[in-house]
């Protein structure tokens, strides 16, 4: 019997802060940064299971810490058995009394379990010999709703709800599996909207993401209004009239204040404004969504659980929503998120701004595509053009679209070289930087 024989953890970390890549109004100085776990086993084949955590920086050692504690509840385990009931082995680890009081089902650990049952997944395509877009599009509809705790959710949807939303996209899926490997899949990308980058160089990468193909830009705001205006400005001169912007003020306002400062930045016709306000605020957003329609409205990517999603569409406070692959309690949370989005009626257009996470949510669409919806051209994946190099499997953009993984699993495999490299603190890219930095 091949067993787990260890839980591997990294704390990976670049430093991202100096040339201000990823700034935005809350978030001023990240380094973006992996809390990586390798699922090791003692199959002949060297078979193993990659994740990851994305944070930005300070915190991630006690992120990494987190991932370390779940090593009990996972080393020794039968491989097989895992592979076998990925559902089970995920509520194994959400489920236990004594890790779960410290959210329930929220933060620093609900992330860490995340991880684990992401690799536990990378494991089981990689055994499969598929990429785990692949891995879910080919199981059954009851396969798909063994994977999701319904617990919490059957006011909203039942099991045999997605039962029915499930046999509905199965006519046409080798049609669609098809299309999405010749297509691929709509991206949009926020690599120019950075709130520190200056004006030329907004202008600069918001022209070379329309000629890439990208219909999509999306800017960072809410540190000055008059920087916003004219930030969005500057970019609707340089896109033209025909390119969609959307804004994200990553949780900086109040609700009121959203409201009166959106206003005035109705006339450029945006896309959606993300994140307005706390993402535990389902209400406020839906106050905000009121208060400045017709402009979308989103959130998502700090929303912590599959119950404060249920929440947010039952309370009608978006128009989208976006997904995040490690903000969740891994694959199978983000299926049930998936399918109460079905059920709503809400588009998702995944988050993917941060290391490793373009790779990983791109199998979550494609599934989405595939087994749920059927749907792909009404939305897009997030896409960041930040350190792809560090993986074996990176994403691949072409003409403003992802192209689907073709390797076995999540695409979560970083290289050795770069673990080494960018291990903090002892890495030799941190060892080299002035001590004040890398502190």
């Amino acid at each position: 019997m091949v067993k787990i024989t260890a839980l591997e953890t990294h704390d990976v970390r670049f430093p991202t802060s100096r040339a201000l890549d990823g700034s935005d109004a809350m978030n001023p100085d990240p380094d973006y940064s992996a809390a990586y776990v390798v699922l090791r086993t003692d199959s002949p084949d060297g078979l193993c299971g990659h994740g990851l955590v994305f944070t930005i920086g300070r915190g991630n050692d006690v992120q990494t810490a987190a991932l370390a504690a779940l090593a009990p509840m996972v080393v020794g385990q039968s491989v097989e058995a895992m592979i076998a009931d990925l559902g089970s082995f995920a509520r194994r680890l959400t489920g236990d009394s004594q890790l779960r009081w410290l959210g329930p089902e929220k933060g620093v650990m609900h992330m860490a379990i995340g991880a684990v049952i992401n690799a536990a997944w990378d494991m089981a395509a990689r055994h499969a010999g598929k990429p785990l877009w692949r891995f879910i599009a080919d199981m059954t509809p009851q396969q798909i709703v063994s994977q999701i705790d319904f617990r919490y959710l059957t006011d909203a949807l039942t099991p045999d709800q997605a039962l029915q939303i499930l046999r509905a996209a199965e006519p046409g899926k080798a049609e669609r599996i098809e299309r999405l490997l010749a297509e691929g899949y709509p991206a949009y990308t926020t690599s120019p909207g950075w709130l520190g980058y200056s004006d030329d160089k907004l202008q600069r990468l918001a022209r070379e993401a329309v000629e890439e193909g990208f219909r999509t830009i999306k800017l960072k705001v809410g540190l000055s209004l008059d920087d916003d205006i004219r930030r969005c400005r500057l970019v609707r001169a340089a896109v033209g009239p025909d390119i969609a912007v959307a804004i994200d003020a990553n949780q900086r306002w109040d609700v009121q204040q959203a409201i009166d400062w959106l206003w005035p930045l109705k006339e450029f016709g945006l896309a959606w404004i993300e994140e307005p306000t706390s993402p535990d605020d389902v209400l406020g957003h839906a106050a905000i969504r009121r208060g400045v329609a017709p402009t979308p409205v989103s959130t998502g990517e700090h929303t912590h659980n599959r119950v404060m999603f249920k929440q947010l569409f039952q309370a009608q406070a978006v128009d989208l929503v976006q997904i995040d692959a490690a903000r969740v309690g891994g694959v199978n949370e983000n299926l049930a998120i998936l399918l109460l989005a079905a059920k709503f009626g809400v588009k998702v257009f995944p988050h993917a701004g941060g290391v490793g996470l373009c790779e990983l949510v791109q199998h979550l669409a494609m599934a989405d595509f595939i087994a749920i919806t059927g749907k792909k051209e009404d939305r897009a994946i997030e896409f960041v053009d930040h350190l792809h190099e560090h993986f074996i499997d990176p994403v691949t953009i072409r003409a403003g679209r992802y192209l689907a993984p073709t390797r076995p699993g999540f695409s979560a495999e970083m290289h050795a070289r770069s673990i080494a490299e960018y291990t903090f603190p002892g890495g030799i890219v941190w060892r080299d930087l002035p001590a004040a930095e890398s502190a």
